[in-house]
């Protein structure tokens, strides 16, 4: 009888201990949940920006092709800036954003849409986005 209270005594504070370890690789394991999460949520946002920026590219391509010319009229680039630079809802532009129009040929058109998210460090080697297309006509 006498060796059977020792064994209990000597196991008194093992389950507090056991818990204390479980709790603390669970607060890890949420730890991590949260910035996986995070980065997430960053990927998420990055790729609806290259896609509005892809949409505002097609957006002058089609005004180029509509009118059978890559020489547009002033008016229509300086909208289409305005609609980039927008990052409202109504606007739908890219958050500091800057699109140009060149025309590099009798028949063919650079646009470049360059945007950085608002989260992003300005000295960051990512910090800056890019989209670059070309518009040929026949």
């Amino acid at each position: 009888m006498k060796q059977v209270m020792r064994r209990t005594k000597r196991q008194s504070g093992m389950t507090l201990i056991e818990v204390l370890v479980a709790i603390l690789i669970f607060s890890f394991g949420l730890l991590g949940f949260v910035g996986l999460q995070a980065r997430a949520i960053q990927f998420s946002v990055s790729a609806e920006d290259s896609n509005r920026a892809a949409l505002l590219a097609n957006e002058i391509a089609a005004a180029a092709e509509l009118t059978g010319s890559v020489s547009l009229p002033i008016a229509t680039v300086d909208a289409w800036k305005l609609r980039v630079s927008d990052p409202s809802a109504s606007g739908a532009g890219l958050p500091n954003g800057v699109g140009t129009y060149t025309q590099a040929s009798p028949n063919s058109a650079s646009i470049t849409i360059e945007w950085r998210a608002p989260q992003a460090a300005s000295g960051s080697a990512n910090s800056v986005n890019r989209y670059v297309t070309q518009v040929i006509l026949p």
